[in-house]
């Protein structure tokens, strides 16, 4: 088990008590509203913060177990903490500032080297530069190559884009995603934004005031129901699986196979092949028991309706199996009702193209990278 974690704390009116296991080395994102507890969790894994009762254990090491009075202090824990404000040391050089937590970690634990994560995070440039001369996005890049050379056994990211613009953020998370694929680390992700989420994690923990309303593969857990009052009812959609079928370059389309069938959607900077996720929101899709015909929306994916949620008012969910992936459906009661959707009917479901414009992107790879 790469993570066992059950805690319980009280600070205040405020009380996290929160469980989940995690047994691969991948991406854990902790998901939910500003104080929820997501922070409080990894602080509690890197030692920060002691919890009242519960047990921390990390690749099959005990950081904290209250009832055998076990707590490792922070700097015995080896782990690595990349903060929303990269927090540099301001006085000392890029160089120095990477090779401050590398020269602490014991020579027997040197896995990872400056010059492999200099080259993995393109920082070369910068190394005899201080903080102050770097923009925001160079300064997470320096923040993450130095949490790499603490040589820690698991990586805690409490927002490390928050304070960064759209244009940053597509710049560093290309070198997160790259990060997770070459050193296959345990990474502990915070995180409120939905996309970010989506790109990088596999599996999602999802926290309201301080208790877990879900946990488990982030594509099953993104469709359930709980999750709506979360992420809003505008942004409360499914995830699917897809590869990267051809590029319709005259059209400015790519042409994704997911198991209904064809999806296109804005152009991708993606190889043929290339396995990415989409989300598709439950608002913008639309039933239609016949194939439509003449009509400007592009994709037509057959599915069955599996289930269909009402929660008063004039909304209901339509549930629709593709084949073994999930997607969901907002419509009216009327129109449920004059469609008859109930499980086992086939559907055709529409989505526009240009509603599919943001939450594309590669999920966790599949091969093997360097496991440390």
């Amino acid at each position: 088990m790469i993570l066992d974690l059950a805690i319980g704390k009280r600070q205040g009116r405020f009380a996290l008590d929160i469980a989940f296991s995690v047994g691969h080395n991948r991406v854990t994102a902790l998901f939910g509203p500003s104080g929820s507890g997501k922070t409080t969790v990894i602080q509690a894994i890197a030692g920060i913060l002691r919890p009242d009762r519960g047990h921390i254990r990390v690749a099959g090491e005990t950081f904290f177990d209250a009832g055998c009075g076990i707590d490792r202090p922070p700097e015995r824990r080896r782990v690595g903490y990349v903060f929303q404000d990269a927090r540099l040391f301001p006085h000392l050089r890029v160089r120095d500032n990477l090779l401050y937590g590398w020269r602490r970690a014991p020579p027997a634990e040197r896995r990872i080297g400056l010059d492999e994560v200099v080259a993995l995070l393109a920082i070369a440039p910068l190394l005899d530069r201080r903080p102050h001369a770097l923009s925001g996005g160079e300064r997470q890049r320096v923040a993450l190559g130095r949490a790499l050379l603490a040589q820690p056994r698991i990586l805690l990211m409490d927002e490390p884009l928050a304070a960064l613009d759209a244009p940053r953020k597509a710049e560093i998370l290309p070198f997160i995603e790259r990060l997770r694929d070459e050193f296959r680390l345990p990474i502990v992700y915070v995180s409120h934004a939905l996309d970010e989420v989506v790109r990088l994690a596999d599996t999602l923990v999802v926290l309201q005031e301080g208790a877990m309303l879900a946990a488990g593969p982030l594509i099953p857990v993104m469709s359930r129901p709980e999750l709506r009052p979360i992420v809003g009812a505008f942004d409360f959609g499914a995830v699917l699986e897809a590869a990267v079928v051809v590029h319709e370059d005259r059209v400015g389309l790519t042409v994704l196979e997911t198991p209904g069938g064809h999806l296109r959607v804005p152009r991708l900077d993606a190889p043929p092949g290339r396995r990415v996720r989409v989300r598709i929101r439950a608002r913008d899709c639309a039933l239609a028991l016949d194939p439509p015909l003449r009509s400007s929306v592009l994709n037509v994916l057959r599915g069955t309706v599996t289930g269909v949620e009402t929660e008063g008012g004039a909304g209901a969910t339509a549930r629709i199996d593709l084949g073994g992936a999930e997607l969901l459906a907002d419509l009216t009661r009327l129109s449920a009702e004059r469609l008859q959707l109930g499980p086992g009917l086939p559907v055709y479901v529409m989505i526009k193209a240009v509603a599919l414009d943001r939450g594309i992107a590669g999920p966790p790879a599949a091969e093997p990278g360097r496991r440390l």
